[in-house]
């Protein structure tokens, strides 16, 4: 099972865990990542090529699954307008 999302909204990484908990694997590792609060950052805005980002998160997807015997990944990547604190990317 994979999963790939490019998205504008909020996620929540406990949803996107439990689904690969029905998957009833031996263990999840997963990494969260955050808009950096250094005191600087007010906010910063992330653009992509929807096709050329989805194609190559999916790359990336497959050859985790090639390399390792996985039974699930879910990839999830923000766009648009984030202030710190928030969520951008989870796998």
């Amino acid at each position: 099972m994979k999963t790939v999302s490019v998205q504008a909204e909020d996620f929540d990484p406990a949803a996107a865990q439990l689904v690969l908990e029905g998957l009833s694997p031996g263990a999840i590792s997963s990494f969260t990542g955050l808009v950096r609060s250094d005191g600087r950052i007010t906010a910063m805005t992330l653009e992509h090529y929807p096709a050329m980002t989805h194609a190559a998160l999916a790359a990336l997807a497959d050859e985790a699954c090639a390399r390792w015997a996985l039974q699930g990944v879910v990839i999830i990547h923000r766009y648009g307008r984030l202030i710190p604190g928030d969520r951008i990317v989870h796998v």
